[in-house]
């Protein structure tokens, strides 16, 4: 397996190096950061990691790290989030058994209170009920499946909602091991609030709004 992971960066500094600290050996064989950011990536992440700029934006950030990548399987991965325990292996079972499949991991917050809890539960059943799991669970994908949807958009938001809709439902699994990301937006808006601005984006993209004018209002 030869597996190529893509961070999106915008003045992520200080999280980069733990993350990119999580993911050196197998069987990742590359490491691109795709920066979009004013800061420079900072020095001295390794000489498995590439770091390229360009224009803010997650989509066109992502389908620019994916061009660049090398590796028969794509790890898409946000820069606050670390996977769990057990990742490893279990991504290499995940290629073995579905090859023809992506994969997404379980969400799960670096906070203990129990609106993190509640949040988390309900991202599960909209992970199985709908086939919705957004970018801050990590999208692994074959370069194969990748090319055949069209990879992601270069749009400034909702690439995730984007790609995993044409992935279809029948196409994606949930791999169990946690991605855990960072939960200071939630902590910092609210998570009421928080999920409320979600929600209202999901709609608007979904009845036809361009993600330039969503971005105004998720931001």
């Amino acid at each position: 397996m030869n597996l190529s992971v893509i961070i999106p960066a915008l003045d992520a500094n200080h999280l980069l190096p733990a993350a990119v600290a999580r993911l050196r050996g197998e069987p990742v064989a590359g490491i691109i950061i795709a920066d979009g950011g004013t800061v420079p990536a900072p020095a001295g992440l390794g000489d498995q990691v590439k770091v390229i700029t360009g224009a803010p934006g997650r989509g066109v950030q992502l389908k620019a790290g994916a061009e660049l990548a090398a590796g028969d399987w794509l790890l898409f991965l946000h820069a606050d989030t670390r996977l769990g325990e057990g990742w490893r292996d279990a991504v290499l079972a995940h290629v073995r058994r579905h090859p023809d499949k992506g994969a997404f991991f379980r969400f799960a917050l670096d906070d203990a209170s129990p609106a993190a809890r509640r949040l988390e539960r309900i991202v599960d059943v909209r992970c199985r009920l709908l086939g919705l799991p957004y970018g801050d669970q990590g999208l692994l994908i074959s370069r194969s499946l990748y090319e055949a949807v069209g990879g992601f958009r270069p749009i400034p938001l909702m690439e995730d909602v984007d790609i995993v809709r044409r992935i279809g439902r029948a196409r994606l699994r949930c791999i169990e091991v946690a991605a855990v990301t960072s939960a200071a937006r939630y902590r910092r808006e609210g998570y009421l609030r928080r999920m409320a601005r979600n929600i209202v984006c999901l709609g608007l993209f979904y009845a036809g709004v361009s993600p330039g004018r969503i971005r105004k209002l998720y931001a």
